[in-house]
């Protein structure tokens, strides 16, 4: 199932994120360390979307937004790591 994406940047944090009756009920966190990168940190989906591709989907708004502002991406999370490392079609956004 394809969920809604919503972004959300404050200072030096942002998440990416599916809302349901206004609960986070999965993200994908980041900080950023400068203008032009940022260190995904954290990636958490609620019990019951596991298994539908969630935490993909978050990666991939992630990625297409970085494409779109030329965001380098450093991934510590290691959903996010596992991703990349899988994936070499998304790897253009690394550090």
């Amino acid at each position: 199932m394809q969920y809604t994406i919503h972004h959300q940047e404050a200072e030096a944090k942002g998440a990416f994120f599916v809302d349901k009756s206004g609960q986070r009920i999965a993200e994908m966190t980041y900080s950023r360390t400068n203008a032009a990168m940022v260190i995904i940190d954290h990636t958490e989906v609620d019990e019951s979307l596991r298994g539908e591709g969630v935490g993909r989907q978050l990666l991939d708004a992630l990625v297409a937004w970085a494409r779109e502002t030329g965001t380098k991406v450093l991934p510590l999370c290691p959903f996010a790591k596992a991703q990349f490392g899988k994936d070499a079609s998304i790897r253009d956004v690394l550090v």
